[in-house]
Protein backbone atom coordinates (compact mmCIF):
# COMPACT_ATOMS: atom_id res chain seq x y z
CA UNK A 1 0.00 0.00 0.00
CA UNK A 2 1.26 3.76 -0.75
CA UNK A 3 1.90 5.75 1.87
CA UNK A 4 -0.87 8.22 -0.01
CA UNK A 5 -3.79 5.42 -0.64
CA UNK A 6 -2.89 4.69 3.18
CA UNK A 7 -3.01 7.91 4.63
CA UNK A 8 -6.37 8.46 2.89
CA UNK A 9 -7.81 5.21 4.12
CA UNK A 10 -6.56 6.04 7.71
CA UNK A 11 -8.14 9.49 7.47
CA UNK A 12 -11.59 7.96 7.00
CA UNK A 13 -11.16 6.41 10.64
CA UNK A 14 -10.39 9.97 12.65
CA UNK A 15 -8.06 10.52 14.55
CA UNK A 16 -6.59 9.00 17.46
CA UNK A 17 -4.72 12.26 18.48
CA UNK A 18 -6.01 15.82 18.48
CA UNK A 19 -3.50 18.31 20.09
CA UNK A 20 -5.93 21.99 19.97
CA UNK A 21 -4.07 25.12 21.27
CA UNK A 22 -1.41 23.52 23.14
CA UNK A 23 0.95 25.94 25.14
CA UNK A 24 3.55 25.23 28.00
CA UNK A 25 5.18 27.44 29.31
CA UNK A 26 7.88 27.25 32.01
CA UNK A 27 8.74 29.02 35.13
CA UNK A 28 13.21 28.84 35.56
CA UNK A 29 15.09 31.64 37.21
CA UNK A 30 15.83 33.60 34.67
CA UNK A 31 11.84 34.21 33.92
CA UNK A 32 9.24 32.68 32.13
CA UNK A 33 9.71 30.42 28.94
CA UNK A 34 6.93 29.91 26.25
CA UNK A 35 8.29 26.24 24.78
CA UNK A 36 5.20 25.51 22.65
CA UNK A 37 3.21 28.23 21.67
CA UNK A 38 -0.06 27.34 20.56
CA UNK A 39 0.12 23.71 18.78
CA UNK A 40 -2.47 22.17 16.86
CA UNK A 41 -2.12 18.70 15.20
CA UNK A 42 -3.74 15.91 14.71
CA UNK A 43 -2.67 11.90 13.93
CA UNK A 44 -5.06 9.87 12.27
CA UNK A 45 -4.80 5.87 12.95
CA UNK A 46 -2.03 4.01 11.03
CA UNK A 47 0.04 7.25 10.55
CA UNK A 48 3.43 8.17 11.00
CA UNK A 49 3.33 12.14 11.87
CA UNK A 50 7.26 13.43 12.35
CA UNK A 51 7.97 16.37 14.36
CA UNK A 52 11.29 18.17 13.13
CA UNK A 53 13.27 21.21 14.56
CA UNK A 54 16.50 22.01 16.09
CA UNK A 55 16.59 21.98 20.16
CA UNK A 56 14.82 24.19 22.06
CA UNK A 57 12.18 24.15 18.97
CA UNK A 58 9.54 22.62 21.02
CA UNK A 59 9.19 19.06 19.55
CA UNK A 60 9.79 16.86 22.95
CA UNK A 61 7.97 19.31 25.03
CA UNK A 62 5.25 18.23 22.42
CA UNK A 63 5.27 14.74 22.77
CA UNK A 64 5.79 14.46 26.67
CA UNK A 65 2.45 16.30 26.84
CA UNK A 66 1.05 13.64 24.90
CA UNK A 67 1.51 11.16 27.71
CA UNK A 68 0.96 13.77 30.37
CA UNK A 69 4.86 13.55 31.44
CA UNK A 70 5.64 17.61 31.93
CA UNK A 71 7.04 18.65 35.09
CA UNK A 72 4.54 20.44 37.69
CA UNK A 73 6.28 23.63 36.92
CA UNK A 74 5.00 23.26 33.43
CA UNK A 75 1.86 25.97 32.54
CA UNK A 76 -0.25 24.10 30.39
CA UNK A 77 -3.35 25.21 28.41
CA UNK A 78 -5.16 23.93 25.51
CA UNK A 79 -6.00 19.79 24.85
CA UNK A 80 -4.29 17.33 24.11
CA UNK A 81 -7.29 14.42 22.95
CA UNK A 82 -5.77 10.90 23.23
CA UNK A 83 -8.75 8.02 22.54
CA UNK A 84 -11.39 10.13 23.49
CA UNK A 85 -9.70 11.68 26.37
CA UNK A 86 -8.31 15.09 27.73
CA UNK A 87 -4.90 14.52 29.00
CA UNK A 88 -4.33 17.82 30.06
CA UNK A 89 -7.61 16.78 32.07
CA UNK A 90 -7.94 13.85 33.71
CA UNK A 91 -6.97 12.47 36.73
CA UNK A 92 -3.46 10.95 37.97
CA UNK A 93 -4.99 7.88 38.44
CA UNK A 94 -6.77 8.04 35.08
CA UNK A 95 -3.34 9.16 33.40
CA UNK A 96 -1.79 6.06 34.53
CA UNK A 97 -4.49 3.70 32.77
CA UNK A 98 -3.93 5.33 29.48
CA UNK A 99 -0.32 4.79 29.64
CA UNK A 100 0.66 1.46 27.91
CA UNK A 101 -2.92 1.01 26.71
CA UNK A 102 -4.10 3.98 24.81
CA UNK A 103 -0.41 5.67 24.22
CA UNK A 104 2.88 4.43 25.21
CA UNK A 105 6.45 5.82 24.61
CA UNK A 106 9.98 4.12 22.56
CA UNK A 107 13.16 7.22 24.19
CA UNK A 108 15.75 8.04 22.77
CA UNK A 109 18.41 5.56 24.70
CA UNK A 110 17.46 2.17 25.64
CA UNK A 111 20.88 1.87 27.75
CA UNK A 112 18.66 4.41 30.08
CA UNK A 113 15.46 3.52 30.05
CA UNK A 114 16.05 -0.05 30.99
CA UNK A 115 16.87 -1.10 33.94
CA UNK A 116 20.33 -3.00 34.59
CA UNK A 117 19.39 -5.41 37.41
CA UNK A 118 15.70 -6.76 36.13
CA UNK A 119 15.76 -9.04 33.27
CA UNK A 120 14.22 -7.54 30.39
CA UNK A 121 10.96 -10.17 30.32
CA UNK A 122 10.49 -8.46 34.10
CA UNK A 123 10.65 -5.28 32.51
CA UNK A 124 8.72 -5.62 29.64
CA UNK A 125 5.95 -7.38 32.11
CA UNK A 126 5.92 -4.42 34.80
CA UNK A 127 3.35 -2.29 32.54
CA UNK A 128 1.24 -5.37 32.26
CA UNK A 129 1.14 -6.12 35.92
CA UNK A 130 0.00 -2.40 36.45
CA UNK A 131 -2.61 -3.30 34.37
CA UNK A 132 -3.73 -6.54 34.86
CA UNK A 133 -3.29 -7.29 38.43
CA UNK A 134 -4.86 -10.56 38.06
CA UNK A 135 -3.26 -12.26 35.41
CA UNK A 136 -0.89 -15.31 36.05
CA UNK A 137 2.94 -15.38 36.08
CA UNK A 138 2.42 -17.60 32.71
CA UNK A 139 -0.12 -16.10 30.83
CA UNK A 140 2.45 -12.40 32.02
CA UNK A 141 5.08 -14.49 30.43
CA UNK A 142 3.69 -15.51 26.97
CA UNK A 143 2.60 -11.60 26.54
CA UNK A 144 5.77 -10.83 26.80
CA UNK A 145 7.34 -13.58 25.05
CA UNK A 146 4.75 -12.57 22.00
CA UNK A 147 5.93 -9.17 21.95
CA UNK A 148 9.27 -9.81 21.93
CA UNK A 149 8.56 -11.74 18.83
CA UNK A 150 6.89 -9.45 17.82
CA UNK A 151 9.89 -7.29 17.46
CA UNK A 152 12.04 -9.78 16.40
CA UNK A 153 14.13 -10.54 19.28
CA UNK A 154 15.13 -14.37 18.12
CA UNK A 155 14.85 -16.71 20.22
CA UNK A 156 12.69 -14.79 22.62
CA UNK A 157 11.19 -17.32 25.22
CA UNK A 158 14.91 -18.26 26.77
CA UNK A 159 16.32 -14.66 26.50
CA UNK A 160 13.24 -13.03 28.65
CA UNK A 161 15.40 -13.98 31.58
CA UNK A 162 18.29 -12.27 29.64
CA UNK A 163 19.67 -8.91 31.16
CA UNK A 164 20.08 -5.27 29.10
CA UNK A 165 23.71 -5.83 29.22
CA UNK A 166 23.39 -9.28 26.86
CA UNK A 167 21.91 -7.43 24.24
CA UNK A 168 23.15 -5.43 21.44
CA UNK A 169 22.04 -1.69 21.12
CA UNK A 170 19.69 -2.56 18.24
CA UNK A 171 18.03 -5.12 20.66
CA UNK A 172 17.86 -3.30 23.19
CA UNK A 173 15.51 -1.13 21.07
CA UNK A 174 13.66 -3.06 19.44
CA UNK A 175 12.95 -4.41 23.32
CA UNK A 176 12.48 -0.57 24.42
CA UNK A 177 9.53 -1.34 21.69
CA UNK A 178 8.05 -4.15 22.86
CA UNK A 179 7.55 -3.14 26.32
CA UNK A 180 5.50 -0.24 24.03
CA UNK A 181 3.39 -2.35 22.50
CA UNK A 182 3.22 -4.74 25.35
CA UNK A 183 -0.54 -3.47 26.25
CA UNK A 184 -1.48 -3.00 22.35
CA UNK A 185 -1.38 1.18 22.82
CA UNK A 186 -2.99 2.71 19.53
CA UNK A 187 -0.51 5.30 19.44
CA UNK A 188 3.55 5.39 20.24
CA UNK A 189 5.07 8.57 20.79
CA UNK A 190 8.92 7.64 19.71
CA UNK A 191 11.25 10.36 20.90
CA UNK A 192 14.59 10.06 18.51
CA UNK A 193 14.56 6.24 18.45
CA UNK A 194 17.26 5.72 16.11
CA UNK A 195 19.90 8.10 17.33
CA UNK A 196 22.27 6.41 19.10
CA UNK A 197 21.90 3.42 16.39
CA UNK A 198 24.61 2.50 13.37
CA UNK A 199 22.95 2.56 10.30
CA UNK A 200 22.29 -0.78 9.63
CA UNK A 201 20.60 -1.33 13.05
CA UNK A 202 18.68 2.22 12.34
CA UNK A 203 17.52 0.82 8.91
CA UNK A 204 16.30 -2.61 10.98
CA UNK A 205 14.42 -0.53 13.89
CA UNK A 206 13.02 1.72 10.64
CA UNK A 207 11.78 -1.59 8.83
CA UNK A 208 10.17 -2.78 12.49
CA UNK A 209 8.28 0.49 13.14
CA UNK A 210 6.93 0.32 9.37
CA UNK A 211 5.86 -3.18 9.46
CA UNK A 212 4.11 -2.32 13.11
CA UNK A 213 2.11 0.73 11.49
CA UNK A 214 1.21 -1.53 8.99
CA UNK A 215 0.46 -5.02 10.23
CA UNK A 216 -1.64 -2.92 13.86
CA UNK A 217 -2.75 -0.18 12.46
CA UNK A 218 -0.54 1.59 15.43
CA UNK A 219 -0.05 5.40 14.76
CA UNK A 220 3.59 6.99 15.57
CA UNK A 221 4.30 10.42 16.35
CA UNK A 222 8.00 10.35 15.60
CA UNK A 223 10.50 12.93 17.18
CA UNK A 224 13.62 13.35 15.42
CA UNK A 225 16.24 15.30 13.52
CA UNK A 226 17.51 12.92 11.20
CA UNK A 227 15.72 14.06 8.04
CA UNK A 228 17.02 11.07 6.39
CA UNK A 229 15.08 8.79 8.77
CA UNK A 230 11.54 11.32 8.18
CA UNK A 231 12.04 10.27 4.41
CA UNK A 232 12.04 6.79 4.97
CA UNK A 233 9.09 6.67 7.57
CA UNK A 234 7.04 9.58 7.71
CA UNK A 235 3.44 10.06 6.19
CA UNK A 236 2.99 13.89 7.22
CA UNK A 237 6.27 16.41 8.76
CA UNK A 238 5.25 19.26 11.36
CA UNK A 239 8.16 21.44 11.90
CA UNK A 240 8.62 23.33 15.03
CA UNK A 241 10.92 26.61 15.38
CA UNK A 242 11.19 28.20 19.02
CA UNK A 243 8.01 26.86 20.06
CA UNK A 244 5.74 27.87 16.81
CA UNK A 245 4.75 25.35 14.61
CA UNK A 246 5.43 26.83 11.04
CA UNK A 247 4.51 24.07 8.72
CA UNK A 248 2.71 20.93 8.28
CA UNK A 249 2.92 18.77 5.04
CA UNK A 250 3.07 15.55 3.58
CA UNK A 251 6.59 14.16 3.40
CA UNK A 252 6.86 14.35 -0.37
CA UNK A 253 5.38 17.86 -0.62
CA UNK A 254 7.70 18.52 2.25
CA UNK A 255 10.76 17.52 0.66
CA UNK A 256 10.41 18.76 -3.09
CA UNK A 257 8.51 22.15 -2.26
CA UNK A 258 9.42 23.38 1.29
CA UNK A 259 6.94 26.55 2.25
CA UNK A 260 8.93 27.79 5.17
CA UNK A 261 12.89 29.38 4.68
CA UNK A 262 13.19 27.71 7.79
CA UNK A 263 12.12 24.35 6.16
CA UNK A 264 14.64 24.60 3.43
CA UNK A 265 18.46 25.63 5.73
CA UNK A 266 17.09 22.34 7.46
CA UNK A 267 16.88 20.36 4.40
CA UNK A 268 19.88 22.13 2.95
CA UNK A 269 21.75 21.62 6.26
CA UNK A 270 22.26 17.28 5.64
CA UNK A 271 25.26 16.41 4.72
CA UNK A 272 24.89 13.76 1.56
CA UNK A 273 27.33 11.65 0.33
CA UNK A 274 29.46 13.10 -3.02
CA UNK A 275 27.91 16.32 -2.26
CA UNK A 276 30.75 17.68 0.06
CA UNK A 277 33.93 15.74 -0.39
CA UNK A 278 35.85 18.06 -1.92
CA UNK A 279 35.47 21.56 -0.75
CA UNK A 280 35.13 21.95 3.15
CA UNK A 281 38.63 23.03 3.61
CA UNK A 282 39.42 25.45 0.94
CA UNK A 283 35.73 27.31 2.19
CA UNK A 284 36.97 27.29 5.47
CA UNK A 285 40.49 28.96 5.16
CA UNK A 286 38.43 31.43 2.72
CA UNK A 287 36.10 32.43 5.19
CA UNK A 288 32.99 31.48 3.22
CA UNK A 289 32.12 28.48 5.93
CA UNK A 290 31.59 31.45 8.60
CA UNK A 291 29.58 33.35 6.08
CA UNK A 292 26.91 30.58 5.52
CA UNK A 293 26.75 29.97 9.12
CA UNK A 294 26.03 33.45 10.44
CA UNK A 295 23.63 34.88 7.46
CA UNK A 296 20.70 36.14 8.17
CA UNK A 297 19.20 38.52 11.62
CA UNK A 298 16.55 36.07 12.73
CA UNK A 299 17.80 32.63 12.73
CA UNK A 300 14.81 31.18 10.97
CA UNK A 301 16.86 31.48 7.04
CA UNK A 302 20.33 31.35 8.85
CA UNK A 303 20.62 27.38 9.34
CA UNK A 304 24.16 26.43 8.61
CA UNK A 305 24.43 24.09 5.55
CA UNK A 306 27.46 22.31 5.10
CA UNK A 307 26.06 21.48 1.80
CA UNK A 308 25.89 24.67 0.65
CA UNK A 309 29.50 25.41 1.83
CA UNK A 310 31.56 22.44 0.61
CA UNK A 311 30.24 21.84 -2.61
CA UNK A 312 31.43 24.74 -4.92
CA UNK A 313 35.45 24.45 -4.31
CA UNK A 314 38.08 21.89 -4.01
CA UNK A 315 39.64 20.28 -1.48
CA UNK A 316 42.99 22.36 -0.21
CA UNK A 317 46.33 20.29 0.27
CA UNK A 318 45.27 16.64 -0.84
CA UNK A 319 48.29 16.47 -2.80
CA UNK A 320 50.68 17.84 -0.54
CA UNK A 321 49.47 15.43 2.52
CA UNK A 322 49.85 12.54 0.33
CA UNK A 323 53.68 13.20 0.54
CA UNK A 324 53.69 13.65 4.21
CA UNK A 325 55.14 11.48 6.74
CA UNK A 326 52.36 9.35 8.78
CA UNK A 327 52.43 10.21 12.65
CA UNK A 328 50.30 7.10 13.22
CA UNK A 329 51.21 3.73 11.39
CA UNK A 330 49.73 -0.01 12.59
CA UNK A 331 50.85 -2.58 11.15
CA UNK A 332 48.80 -5.99 11.32
CA UNK A 333 47.64 -4.42 14.92
CA UNK A 334 45.63 -6.71 17.31
CA UNK A 335 43.77 -5.80 20.28
CA UNK A 336 42.60 -8.63 22.90
CA UNK A 337 40.46 -7.91 25.78
CA UNK A 338 40.98 -10.85 28.24
CA UNK A 339 37.81 -12.66 29.26
CA UNK A 340 38.15 -12.96 32.72
CA UNK A 341 37.07 -16.30 34.76
CA UNK A 342 34.67 -18.56 32.32
CA UNK A 343 34.92 -16.02 29.73
CA UNK A 344 36.89 -16.37 26.86
CA UNK A 345 38.50 -13.34 25.28
CA UNK A 346 37.51 -10.95 22.92
CA UNK A 347 39.40 -10.34 19.91
CA UNK A 348 38.45 -6.56 19.32
CA UNK A 349 40.88 -5.63 16.30
CA UNK A 350 42.74 -8.33 13.94
CA UNK A 351 45.42 -7.95 11.92
CA UNK A 352 44.57 -4.23 11.14
CA UNK A 353 46.91 -1.99 8.71
CA UNK A 354 46.79 1.95 7.91
CA UNK A 355 48.68 4.85 8.52
CA UNK A 356 47.44 8.40 9.57
CA UNK A 357 49.72 11.07 7.66
CA UNK A 358 50.85 15.02 8.94
CA UNK A 359 47.61 16.99 8.44
CA UNK A 360 45.41 14.61 7.11
CA UNK A 361 41.81 13.66 8.31
CA UNK A 362 41.41 10.08 8.53
CA UNK A 363 37.89 8.41 8.52
CA UNK A 364 36.98 5.13 10.42
CA UNK A 365 33.72 3.98 9.61
CA UNK A 366 31.75 1.14 10.63
CA UNK A 367 29.05 -0.65 13.30
CA UNK A 368 29.05 -0.92 16.53
CA UNK A 369 31.64 -3.23 17.94
CA UNK A 370 33.71 -2.92 15.02
CA UNK A 371 36.38 -1.80 16.48
CA UNK A 372 36.80 2.05 15.62
CA UNK A 373 36.61 3.58 19.41
CA UNK A 374 39.29 0.59 20.59
CA UNK A 375 41.52 1.57 17.55
CA UNK A 376 40.92 5.31 18.95
CA UNK A 377 41.59 4.52 22.64
CA UNK A 378 44.78 2.91 21.52
CA UNK A 379 46.38 5.40 19.28
CA UNK A 380 45.51 7.52 22.50
CA UNK A 381 47.56 5.49 25.37
CA UNK A 382 44.06 4.48 27.01
CA UNK A 383 43.29 0.74 25.45
CA UNK A 384 46.90 -1.81 25.65
CA UNK A 385 47.34 -2.78 22.31
CA UNK A 386 48.12 -6.89 21.90
CA UNK A 387 50.32 -7.65 19.00
CA UNK A 388 51.40 -6.26 15.95
CA UNK A 389 52.90 -3.05 15.75
CA UNK A 390 51.37 0.93 16.25
CA UNK A 391 53.47 4.01 16.39
CA UNK A 392 52.12 7.10 17.26
CA UNK A 393 54.12 9.94 16.85
CA UNK A 394 57.16 7.77 16.62
CA UNK A 395 56.55 5.80 19.63
CA UNK A 396 55.69 2.49 19.69
CA UNK A 397 52.30 1.14 21.35
CA UNK A 398 52.44 -2.26 22.28
CA UNK A 399 54.20 -2.57 25.17
CA UNK A 400 54.68 1.07 25.74
CA UNK A 401 55.19 2.08 29.75
CA UNK A 402 52.53 4.39 30.69
CA UNK A 403 55.86 7.02 32.00
CA UNK A 404 57.27 6.93 28.67
CA UNK A 405 54.25 7.64 27.01
CA UNK A 406 53.16 10.75 28.87
CA UNK A 407 55.07 13.28 26.99
CA UNK A 408 53.49 12.09 23.60
CA UNK A 409 50.25 12.18 25.20
CA UNK A 410 49.69 15.88 25.66
CA UNK A 411 50.76 15.88 21.49
CA UNK A 412 47.33 14.51 21.36
CA UNK A 413 43.64 15.82 21.97
CA UNK A 414 40.49 13.89 22.20
CA UNK A 415 37.15 15.27 21.46
CA UNK A 416 34.27 12.77 22.91
CA UNK A 417 31.01 12.14 21.94
CA UNK A 418 29.08 13.45 24.72
CA UNK A 419 31.02 16.37 26.31
CA UNK A 420 28.11 16.75 28.91
CA UNK A 421 28.94 13.53 30.28
CA UNK A 422 32.75 14.52 29.68
CA UNK A 423 32.75 17.90 31.51
CA UNK A 424 32.97 17.59 34.83
CA UNK A 425 29.56 19.44 36.23
CA UNK A 426 31.24 21.37 39.12
CA UNK A 427 33.71 23.32 36.92
CA UNK A 428 33.09 25.82 34.49
CA UNK A 429 33.78 25.53 31.30
CA UNK A 430 37.09 27.87 31.40
CA UNK A 431 37.92 25.58 34.06
CA UNK A 432 37.33 22.14 31.78
CA UNK A 433 38.80 23.82 28.94
CA UNK A 434 42.59 24.57 31.23
CA UNK A 435 42.51 20.85 32.55
CA UNK A 436 44.84 19.81 29.94
CA UNK A 437 47.39 22.43 31.40
CA UNK A 438 47.21 21.12 35.13
CA UNK A 439 47.12 17.32 33.63
CA UNK A 440 50.46 17.58 31.78
CA UNK A 441 51.95 20.63 33.89
CA UNK A 442 51.87 23.24 31.68
CA UNK A 443 53.83 26.16 33.82
CA UNK A 444 51.27 29.31 32.69
CA UNK A 445 50.35 31.47 35.38
CA UNK A 446 46.64 32.36 36.34
CA UNK A 447 46.63 35.36 33.12
CA UNK A 448 48.19 33.45 30.85
CA UNK A 449 45.57 30.74 31.67
CA UNK A 450 42.91 32.96 31.27
CA UNK A 451 44.56 34.64 28.25
CA UNK A 452 44.74 31.31 26.19
CA UNK A 453 41.52 29.68 27.79
CA UNK A 454 39.62 33.41 26.31
CA UNK A 455 41.75 32.34 22.73
CA UNK A 456 40.58 28.96 22.67
CA UNK A 457 37.00 29.78 22.88
CA UNK A 458 37.04 32.39 20.16
CA UNK A 459 39.03 30.15 18.11
CA UNK A 460 35.39 28.14 17.95
CA UNK A 461 33.25 30.88 17.73
CA UNK A 462 31.76 31.11 21.49
CA UNK A 463 31.93 34.17 23.65
CA UNK A 464 34.57 34.85 26.36
CA UNK A 465 31.58 35.23 29.04
CA UNK A 466 31.61 31.39 28.39
CA UNK A 467 34.47 30.73 30.48
CA UNK A 468 32.14 31.61 33.72
CA UNK A 469 29.04 29.03 32.75
CA UNK A 470 29.00 25.84 32.96
CA UNK A 471 28.15 22.75 31.09
CA UNK A 472 24.57 22.65 32.01
CA UNK A 473 24.12 25.96 30.99
CA UNK A 474 24.90 25.24 27.18
CA UNK A 475 23.32 24.05 24.37
CA UNK A 476 24.50 20.85 23.10
CA UNK A 477 26.22 22.49 20.55
CA UNK A 478 28.07 25.26 22.39
CA UNK A 479 29.47 22.37 24.80
CA UNK A 480 30.57 20.50 21.56
CA UNK A 481 32.29 23.86 20.37
CA UNK A 482 33.79 23.84 24.16
CA UNK A 483 35.02 20.08 23.95
CA UNK A 484 37.06 21.25 20.44
CA UNK A 485 38.76 23.83 22.51
CA UNK A 486 39.66 21.92 25.13
CA UNK A 487 40.55 19.19 22.53
CA UNK A 488 42.90 21.93 21.12
CA UNK A 489 44.06 23.84 23.76
CA UNK A 490 47.96 21.90 23.86
CA UNK A 491 48.52 22.32 20.31
CA UNK A 492 47.95 18.57 19.42
CA UNK A 493 49.56 17.55 16.57
CA UNK A 494 46.93 14.27 16.32
CA UNK A 495 43.54 14.96 17.42
CA UNK A 496 41.41 12.01 18.03
CA UNK A 497 36.87 12.90 17.50
CA UNK A 498 34.95 9.84 18.39
CA UNK A 499 31.38 10.62 17.43
CA UNK A 500 31.60 14.14 18.25
CA UNK A 501 28.49 14.95 16.23
CA UNK A 502 25.99 12.25 16.41
CA UNK A 503 23.87 13.42 18.85
CA UNK A 504 23.47 16.86 17.28
CA UNK A 505 20.59 18.19 15.36
CA UNK A 506 21.35 18.46 11.87
CA UNK A 507 21.76 22.85 11.72
CA UNK A 508 24.08 22.76 14.61
CA UNK A 509 25.66 19.54 13.36
CA UNK A 510 26.35 21.16 10.10
CA UNK A 511 28.07 24.48 12.38
CA UNK A 512 29.77 22.03 14.47
CA UNK A 513 31.33 20.34 11.45
CA UNK A 514 32.32 22.96 9.63
CA UNK A 515 34.10 24.84 12.61
CA UNK A 516 36.39 21.65 12.59
CA UNK A 517 37.40 21.87 8.75
CA UNK A 518 38.04 25.57 9.94
CA UNK A 519 40.12 24.60 12.62
CA UNK A 520 42.13 21.90 10.88
CA UNK A 521 42.90 23.83 7.94
CA UNK A 522 43.74 26.57 10.46
CA UNK A 523 45.85 24.75 12.60
CA UNK A 524 46.55 21.63 10.16
CA UNK A 525 46.93 19.07 12.63
CA UNK A 526 46.12 15.67 11.64
CA UNK A 527 42.57 13.63 12.34
CA UNK A 528 40.96 10.32 13.18
CA UNK A 529 37.76 11.06 12.79
CA UNK A 530 34.99 8.38 14.28
CA UNK A 531 31.93 7.83 13.16
CA UNK A 532 28.85 5.96 11.79
CA UNK A 533 27.59 8.26 9.72
CA UNK A 534 29.10 8.06 6.14
CA UNK A 535 27.66 11.31 5.17
CA UNK A 536 29.70 13.23 7.80
CA UNK A 537 32.98 11.30 7.32
CA UNK A 538 32.44 11.58 3.58
CA UNK A 539 32.59 15.24 4.23
CA UNK A 540 35.48 15.50 6.28
CA UNK A 541 38.14 13.17 5.08
CA UNK A 542 40.76 12.50 2.50
CA UNK A 543 40.87 9.14 3.07
CA UNK A 544 38.35 6.03 4.80
CA UNK A 545 38.42 3.21 6.62
CA UNK A 546 36.28 0.56 6.90
CA UNK A 547 36.17 -1.76 10.04
CA UNK A 548 34.10 -4.71 10.16
CA UNK A 549 34.10 -6.93 13.56
CA UNK A 550 37.64 -5.94 14.29
CA UNK A 551 39.01 -6.15 10.52
CA UNK A 552 39.73 -3.52 8.40
CA UNK A 553 37.96 -4.71 4.84
CA UNK A 554 39.00 -1.79 2.41
CA UNK A 555 40.15 2.17 2.70
CA UNK A 556 41.00 5.00 0.61
CA UNK A 557 39.44 8.29 -0.44
CA UNK A 558 35.94 8.84 -0.12
CA UNK A 559 35.23 8.57 -3.84
CA UNK A 560 36.89 4.97 -3.86
CA UNK A 561 35.44 3.81 -1.02
CA UNK A 562 32.08 5.17 -1.10
CA UNK A 563 31.91 6.28 -4.92
CA UNK A 564 32.65 2.88 -5.93
CA UNK A 565 33.16 0.29 -3.08
CA UNK A 566 34.69 -2.78 -3.55
CA UNK A 567 33.11 -5.19 -0.27
CA UNK A 568 29.41 -5.95 0.08
CA UNK A 569 29.21 -4.66 3.84
CA UNK A 570 30.83 -0.95 2.83
CA UNK A 571 27.52 -1.44 -0.19
CA UNK A 572 25.25 -2.34 2.68
CA UNK A 573 26.25 0.89 4.83
CA UNK A 574 25.58 2.90 2.11
CA UNK A 575 22.27 1.52 0.79
CA UNK A 576 21.28 1.66 4.58
CA UNK A 577 22.36 5.21 4.99
CA UNK A 578 19.15 7.48 4.85
CA UNK A 579 18.86 10.51 2.67
CA UNK A 580 16.75 13.52 2.87
CA UNK A 581 14.36 12.64 -0.29
CA UNK A 582 11.58 10.21 0.17
CA UNK A 583 11.84 8.57 -3.44
CA UNK A 584 15.17 7.65 -3.22
CA UNK A 585 14.93 6.54 0.12
CA UNK A 586 12.35 4.15 -1.02
CA UNK A 587 14.77 2.67 -3.68
CA UNK A 588 17.74 2.63 -0.97
CA UNK A 589 15.82 0.53 1.53
CA UNK A 590 15.13 -2.23 -1.18
CA UNK A 591 18.83 -1.97 -2.23
CA UNK A 592 19.85 -2.92 1.84
CA UNK A 593 17.54 -5.43 1.98
CA UNK A 594 18.74 -7.35 -0.82
CA UNK A 595 21.81 -6.59 0.64
CA UNK A 596 21.32 -7.54 4.27
CA UNK A 597 23.00 -10.78 4.76
CA UNK A 598 20.69 -13.94 5.98
CA UNK A 599 19.76 -15.72 8.96
CA UNK A 600 22.92 -17.45 10.48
Amino acid sequence: MSRKTQHTTASAAGSILDIDGLDVTFSTDGGDVNAVKDVSLSVTPGEVLAIVGESGSGKTVTARSILGLLPETAQRSGAVIVSGKDVLSVSADQLRKMRGSDVSMVFQEPSTALNPVYTVGWQIAEGLRAHHRRASKAELKAKVVAAMRQVGIPDAESRYDYYPHQFSGGQKQRIVIAMALALGAELIVADEPTTALDVTVQAEILDLLRELRDETGTAIVLITHNMGVVADLADRVAVMYRGDLIEVSPVEQLFSEPKEQYTRDLLAAVPRLGSTVAGSRKAAAAGEVSAVADRTADGRAGTASAGEAGAVVDRAGVADRAERESIVVARDLDIVYPGGIGRPDFHAVKKVSFDIRAGEVYGLVGESGSGKTTIGRAIAGLTRASGGSLTVLGHEMVGFKERSFGKIRRRIGFVFQDPAASFNPHLTIGECIAEPFAMHKRDLSSADRSKRVLELLDSVQLPGAYAARYPHELSGGQRQRASLARGLALDPELLIADEPTSALDVSVQAKVLELFVELQNRFDFAALFISHDLAVVDMLSDRIGVLFHGELLEEGTGEKVLGAPSNDYTKRLIASLPVPDPAEQAKRRELARTLRPTAG
